[in-house]
């Protein structure tokens, strides 16, 4: 085992902050304490205030932090969850979020199984045990993995104004053609003068920055005037604080709680799918922002029109305002991207080893952050300058080449040929018709894609072309799926057949 143990600790913590989120870490281990064995074949031990911890982080994340822990340590892990009383300094069950620009924290409410849990989870005997007589209201919507509520009697409360994240602004969000127009939309809506960009609704796929230009917008506004009250939120933090609301009976509080903001921020708004009393809180509180000129931003995996088990109405509202689409950024944005996080984390990062992780890590913007920090903790555990050796070595296993190194530039062009009911000999050809020039460069692009070839490797396998063509290819592609769905469409097709070695 590493040991430079908080290195690895604070990768484990960012790898499970991605996987199953910010509340969920600060809830379950926010007050554990974590000990790196000296002999590699004892287990790693984590210290939490009590049985009722223990055990519920052993039913629901104990996979998670071990598979978190052993990609941070870069061997097989074993976890050891142990009690310890000291940790628990008197808040028995009661979870609170820390202070955030000074605001006071934000105590949650969440639920297990059909119960609350109560302020002392443990019994005189020390196992957990549910407080009787207060079922879950029929409006609950909360995830089961979720922490335990405290039951005071206190009155209804979700925390300060203008809770946010201080990274998220816009001069640390790194512009490209995948996101250029989402920007200039969050930075309209930003302007304390404008009142025609909104309600905004930014959609896209995981880790693309979606959050990042909606923290963006209110740390822009509240730039311009600090009394401006700012206020976001996840869909399940709305729904955790509907529902204890409900418990509570302060429903005229949660409204004005929500409704008396200048801005509102709700990320992932497709988690509100399937919760119709939440939805229709939400639909209400929506239409009193818009309707009293407040300004409202939502963000979302798909667009409006995808979320089918959203109400007609609430779908029609979103749809009424702004849609801006994130995609996944192009090489060059991706490369600039590692750039300013190794900046921000005062690394340094060759351009060559930029290039080599941007190549690898095509989607998703907290992948190439988590394979940037993997860099640094190797680099400092082994005591290395951070090379092109080292990323081949570290990243050499777990990213998307050599998920793919089993395919050949022979399975893309007979997936491609099939596909498009031509013959290998015209798509290694060199008839321009756009017949056959449209699915050479779809074959080249996903070679390029699929496989560890370089252009000129691929230049080869398609006739011994000059690799310029190809790389006029790769980018006209990459180019025009971000505006040619059906183009995009056939592409994911054909990836998807490739990918699974036949038709």
């Amino acid at each position: 085992m590493p040991r430079l143990s908080e290195d690895v600790w604070e990768q484990t913590l960012d790898l499970l902050r991605q996987d199953i989120g910010e509340p969920n870490v600060r809830a379950w281990l926010g007050k554990s304490r974590v000990t790196f064995p000296d002999s590699p074949d004892a287990p790693v031990s984590l210290a939490v205030p009590n049985e009722f911890f223990r055990r519920w982080i052993n039913k629901r994340f104990r996979a998670k932090i071990e598979a978190a822990l052993e990609t941070a340590a870069q061997e097989p892990v074993e976890l050891e969850i142990v009690i310890c009383e000291d940790l628990d300094e008197g808040g028995r069950g009661r979870r609170e979020l820390p202070a955030v620009n000074g605001t006071a924290p934000v105590q949650q409410t969440f639920f297990e199984d059909d119960a609350e849990v109560a302020d002392d989870p443990t019994g005189s005997n020390g196992t957990a045990r549910k407080l009787r007589g207060t079922p879950r209201a029929k409006a609950a919507d909360a995830t089961d993995s979720s922490p335990p509520a405290s039951t005071d009697a206190a009155p209804f409360q979700v925390g300060a104004y203008n809770r946010l994240n201080p990274r998220y602004r816009f001069d640390e969000f790194i512009i490209g053609e995948s996101n250029r127009y989402a920007h200039a939309a969050a930075n309209a809506v930003a302007d304390p003068r404008s009142n025609g960009f909104h309600p905004l609704f930014i959609y896209g796929g995981t880790g693309l920055g979606k959050t990042h230009l909606m923290q963006g917008i209110g740390h822009k506004m509240l730039k311009a005037d600090g009394k401006v009250r700012v206020l976001y939120v996840t869909s399940e933090q709305f729904i955790n604080h509907f529902i204890d609301s409900i418990q509570h009976r302060k429903s005229n509080d949660f409204r004005s709680y929500y409704r008396n903001v200048d801005l509102l921020l709700i990320d992932d708004v497709q988690f509100l799918m399937g919760k119709d009393r939440s939805q229709m809180e939400f639909f209400h509180t929506f239409n009193a922002l818009c309707e009293a000129g407040k300004k409202v931003v939502v963000s979302s995996d798909r667009a409006p029109k995808d979320l089918q088990a959203l109400e007609d109405r609430l779908r029609s509202r979103f749809e009424w305002g702004l849609l801006v689409d994130i995609q996944p950024p192009d090489l060059e944005t991706r490369v600039a991207i590692l750039r300013k996080k190794a900046e921000i984390e005062r690394m340094m990062l060759p351009t060559e080893v930029a290039i080599f992780v941007a190549e690898r890590v095509t989607s998703n913007v907290r992948e190439l952050e988590g394979m940037l920090k993997r860099l640094r903790v190797y680099a400092s555990l082994h005591g290395r300058s951070i090379d092109l050796a080292l990323a081949r070595e570290v990243l050499g296993t777990g990213t998307q080449s050599d998920a793919s190194r089993a395919i050949c530039p022979e399975d893309v062009q007979r997936a491609v040929c099939d596909y498009f009911q031509i013959k290998i000999s015209d798509l290694l050809g060199k008839n321009r018709s756009k017949k056959f020039s449209r699915p050479r460069h779809m074959a080249q692009y996903l070679c390029r894609k699929l496989t560890d070839l370089s252009f000129p490797d691929i230049a080869l396998k398609f006739g011994g072309k000059d690799h310029t063509s190809v790389i006029y290819a790769c980018k006209k592609m990459e180019a025009s799926a971000r505006t040619d769905r059906q183009l995009a469409e056939a592409l994911q097709t054909l990836e998807d057949r490739v990918l699974r070695g036949g038709n």
